[in-house]
């Protein structure tokens, strides 16, 4: 196999970074979306930050290390049930004589506790879910058009661009 110009292994330090700063981007982002409803932020900064990991994959170890820990299809499936719960979640308020989306269990948490806001912190959670799964989904797609057909992974994580006309030798 020959490689072509500019083609190289993928940089150790890089490879370091997405490992050391991955688990703290994560662990970060489910932080901003649980803490929402008490502190700044909320769902979808928190799945924002969250889905980041997967750009932090592609950075550090290449597509198909990305598309390997994390499942484009699973992402696909799970954005509609984040939709879902937030439709339900907002649905209480109906069912419980008031409007949609109102606050209908704000009176069973005191002030700065995780659940204070009633249901609006699992509305905060939906969202984060949903956004997670969106962008996650929509980093995938993106990524996966910057991953030509041609490419192919070697050993290490060696990326090597394979030309199919350059594997036959012409005899002159």
């Amino acid at each position: 196999m020959k490689f072509k110009n500019g083609i190289t292994e993928k940089n150790i330090i890089v490879k370091c970074a997405a490992d050391k700063i991955l688990p703290f981007a994560l662990v970060f982002g489910i932080y901003i979306i649980l803490f929402g409803t008490i502190s700044p932020g909320g769902g979808f900064q928190g799945g924002v930050i969250t889905a980041s990991a997967v750009l932090l994959l592609y950075i550090g170890y290449g597509y198909s290390t990305a598309s390997d820990a994390v499942k484009q299809e699973v992402l696909r499936v799970c954005e509609p049930i984040g939709a879902t719960l937030y439709v339900i979640l907002g649905l209480c308020g109906i069912i419980l004589g008031s409007v949609f989306c109102r606050n209908v269990f704000f009176a069973d948490g005191k002030i700065g506790d995780l659940i204070s806001a009633g249901n609006i912190t699992f509305m905060g959670w939906t969202v984060g879910f949903k956004v997670l799964t969106g962008i996650g989904f929509l980093i995938l797609l993106m990524l996966s058009l910057l991953a030509p057909e041609f490419k192919k992974s070697g050993a290490d994580g060696v990326e090597l661009m394979v030309d199919e006309d350059d594997d036959e030798e012409v005899d002159e």
